[in-house]
């Protein structure tokens, strides 16, 4: 009786991805009507719910229920579409974009919830964290392109969202770089600061000069902590 009851409350994984992209468009569609955006916009939303599903298709298996933790990542996946395809056109949002940052900042208290759903669910899993963690990346370069796009900084601002994706390339290349590395409180706090500093930096109030600055320490944390990552990983590697 308990297996029958558990089954009915399943989704296919493509049914799951469906209702996500649904999401996606809804919030794509609004946004687009209400600010007029072009072509380029609706283009960048779907490539970026398609980078999303493609790997969930791949590494999630079709008979296993998607779980509700998941969910909960895919429902603010469509969240961050949204901000991440708005990025590059950002300047264009006048007072808008203190929704803007309102929606970047529900985003990132979003964060916790998935995470706290799969503790309650005993559902915890090495792909929800990837999941989240893929995620919070890509939010994390799609604030860097909006600070860009503001003229807040310059090019250099770029490097706080695609150093992790340099991170992971060389991995591919290094086979010391593929051990996984241990939970770390310095590594979660420069990427809390990361993501406020570049919250902060697109809020219309923010000078330009605030926002150099304190982007500036962003950077400098995250070349220190990819550093002592990388130290950490060379000489675990060389360990028989």
């Amino acid at each position: 009786m308990m297996d029958s009851r558990t089954r009915t409350f399943q989704l296919s994984l493509a049914a799951d991805l469906s209702w996500g992209a649904i999401l996606t468009a809804l919030l794509a569609g609004g946004a687009g009507v209400v600010l007029r955006l072009p072509p380029g916009f609706y283009g960048i939303a779907a490539l970026l719910y398609l980078a999303i599903a493609l790997p969930v298709i791949r590494h999630w298996p079709t008979n296993r229920d998607f779980g509700w933790a998941n969910r909960a990542t895919l429902a603010r996946a469509a969240l961050i579409v949204l901000l991440v395809s708005l990025a590059p056109f950002i300047a264009t949002l006048g007072n808008w974009l203190w929704l803007y940052g309102s929606l970047c900042l529900l985003a990132l208290i979003l964060d916790g919830v998935d995470g706290a759903i799969a503790r309650a669910t005993h559902t915890c899993s090495a792909f929800g964290a990837r999941f989240d963690m893929e995620l919070d990346a890509l939010f994390i370069l799609g604030l860097c392109i909006a600070v860009l796009a503001l003229g807040k900084a310059g090019t250099w601002v770029l490097a706080l969202g695609l150093m992790r994706y340099a991170f992971v390339a060389a991995g591919h290349w290094l086979d010391f770089m593929k051990r996984p590395l241990p939970e770390s409180f310095r590594r979660k706090t420069v990427c809390v600061w990361q993501v406020v500093t570049l919250m902060i930096a697109i809020l219309p109030v923010t000078s330009t000069t605030f926002a150099t600055w304190t982007l500036a320490t962003a950077l400098a944390l995250l070349c220190y902590s990819f550093l002592t990552d990388l130290r950490w990983l060379y000489q675990s590697g060389r360990q028989p």
